[in-house]
């Protein structure tokens, strides 16, 4: 069974993983079919589906150089919440605010869902229309 403690330490090796670009580490606290819910209006958000997806969502974020700093971990029987500063160091216009992630665990340990909820929702639409596009059509609907 795993701990709250476990939970915690997965995120946070979640977040070195982060920190250095490590896909592959990232992977390793997820499931393959994890669903990863990105809000607002913006060619990056939504539900990424599998491990993948979510591979490649933070892939678009490290060209935006997007850091994170954790400040807050906090768990119980299924849930990990953490509150971090998240920024960007790259691109037109600039990302920094506080986020809230909501890290489901599944019964092997690992997670399976995450929710993000922004703390300035509209500065993250505007960076992310002003520094990554839609693909155009008829790709995008491909």
């Amino acid at each position: 069974m795993t701990t709250g403690a476990d939970k915690v330490a997965a995120i946070t090796k979640f977040f070195a993983a982060y920190a250095a670009y490590d896909l592959d580490g990232m992977r390793e606290v997820l499931t393959d079919d994890i669903e990863w819910t990105i809000p607002g209006h913006h060619p990056l958000s939504g539900t990424k589906r599998g491990v993948e997806e979510v591979a490649a969502f933070f892939t678009q974020l490290a060209k935006a150089g997007f850091q994170a700093e954790p400040l807050f971990l906090e768990s119980n029987d299924e849930y990990v919440v953490d509150i971090h500063r998240g920024w960007s160091t790259e691109g037109v216009g600039k990302v920094d605010t506080m986020w809230a992630l909501v890290w489901h665990f599944n019964i092997d340990g690992k997670v399976d869902r995450v929710f993000n909820l922004s703390g300035d929702q509209h500065q993250m639409d505007t960076y992310i229309w002003s520094n990554f596009s839609l693909a155009p059509i008829p790709d995008r609907l491909a």
